[in-house]
């Protein structure tokens, strides 16, 4: 599956520059789309319908508030495990490589936590489940993310970065829709999420197969290198910077209106029983096919004509105005409007994204810890997304969030025009 030219003259922890990698990576593309789909999809069938109706069942008059308290303890453990977990997977010397034996442990962890989820009665155990859950989930989220620096060529990370984008649109909207069978079961739901995330790490470290990084040269942690090596970078980082802020504003825009998708349907459009039901799939299934179209060909048309920035903001632009349509009317179609403007903009962005990531990255050898960083942004957005709309609500209704999340989306294209080191 993989040309061997992907690991000649190379030690196995080097990354191949554009003549040492003659073929694309196929074998990294199908274990990060494997890896991706295993712990995304089941984290997001959680966190947006499983959970909520959980919370809705224990404390239905402080479900919007219960949902923003747990997403920001969320937020700041997974910040802190993205930093060190990132860093440990950098420098983890193993004959199983760096990457593998993370995703592995974080795997068995995260379902082991996901089956105890299920099982609380109370809010304060399901805010706290959940932190416990995001210290095993970035085992697996920053060392995967990683592979792709490792292993990729700057020729073919557009294309590396729509097939995760790809795996990301599968588990994002196809766990949403998934989930929705098990609204009427929702233990039997937490079951199997458990188990399809117990076979993320195990499956994508199978495919990758890497090699031994026992020999791998590990520069000795002290006070003048720790900064490098397990906190934020800063030297040269300013084009980093600008990439993480404008990812958190689109990530931000995305789930003030997805992270409240359920109660939006229930308590703006108003629907009920089946109908409810099926709304939930039908929204999830226009976005992740949008999403899968657009992640099929972006990736490679950014690669082929040079250029990171320029599909980032259109996809921006997208994002926001799809985010504002549901404002003007509450009827059920127009969600699905929304769902197949924004799932157009989220695919081609999803797709672009990771690979002008890697190229704002300050140094190769903190790509873990760094991509980490900006993958930090997707958790933040999946907090201030929820706290900024539960802010919106309380003072106006449900209405108030999408033009909320049309402002980020704008704000986050416009950061990305000032990154100066990629086209």
């Amino acid at each position: 599956m993989t040309s061997s030219s992907e690991t000649k003259a190379l030690l196995p922890w080097e990354t191949p520059n554009n003549e040492q990698q003659t073929n694309l990576p196929i074998r990294t593309a199908f274990a990060l789309a494997i890896g991706v789909i295993l712990w995304l999809g089941p984290y997001l069938a959680l966190v947006g319908v499983l959970v909520p109706q959980q919370v809705a069942r224990i404390a239905p008059g402080q479900k919007a508030e219960v949902i923003a308290i747990m997403s920001t303890f969320a937020m700041i453990v997974s910040t802190i495990a993205n930093i060190i977990e990132g860093a440990l997977s950098d420098r983890t010397r193993s004959k199983w490589g760096r990457r593998t034996p993370w995703i592995v442990l974080g795997s068995i962890g995260t379902a082991i936590c996901i089956v105890f989820w299920g099982l609380c009665t109370a809010p304060w155990q399901i805010v706290l489940s959940d932190c416990v859950y995001m210290v095993f989930l970035n085992m697996i989220v920053a060392p995967l993310i990683a592979v792709i620096a490792d292993r990729t060529s700057p020729k073919y990370r557009g294309t590396i970065s729509s097939i995760y984008a790809l795996g990301t649109a599968a588990g994002q909207y196809g766990g949403q829709a998934f989930a929705s069978l098990f609204l009427p079961i929702p233990y039997t739901g937490f079951i199997v999420m458990a188990v399809l995330t117990l076979l993320s790490g195990p499956l994508a470290g199978l495919i990758l197969r890497e090699k031994s990084t026992k020999d791998m040269p590990v520069e000795k942690i002290t006070i003048k290198n720790f900064s490098q090596n397990f906190a934020f970078p800063t030297k040269d980082s300013l084009d980093f910077y600008l990439a993480l802020i404008g990812k958190l504003c689109i990530q931000t825009a995305s789930f003030a209106i997805s992270g409240y998708q359920l109660y939006i349907l229930t308590d703006y459009i108003l629907l009920r029983g089946g109908k409810l039901q099926s709304y939930v799939t039908y929204i999830s299934m226009i976005l992740m096919t949008t999403a899968i179209i657009l992640s099929i060909f972006a990736g490679p048309i950014s690669d082929k004509i040079g250029r990171r920035k320029v599909p980032v903001i259109f996809a921006g632009g997208l994002i926001a105005i799809g985010s504002i349509i549901p404002m003007f009317s509450t009827q059920p179609w127009i969600m699905l409007i929304y769902a197949l403007i924004v799932g157009t903009g989220m695919g081609m962005y999803n797709s672009v994204d990771q690979a002008l990531n890697i190229e704002v990255l300050p140094d190769p050898k903190t790509a873990a810890k760094d991509l980490g960083l900006l993958n930090m942004a997707n958790n933040g957005g999946q907090v201030f997304g929820p706290i900024f709309a539960a802010t919106i609500i309380g003072f106006g209704g449900y209405r108030g969030i999408f033009p909320l999340a049309c402002a980020m989306a704008i704000i986050g294209s416009i950061l990305i025009i000032f990154i100066r080191k990629v086209k």
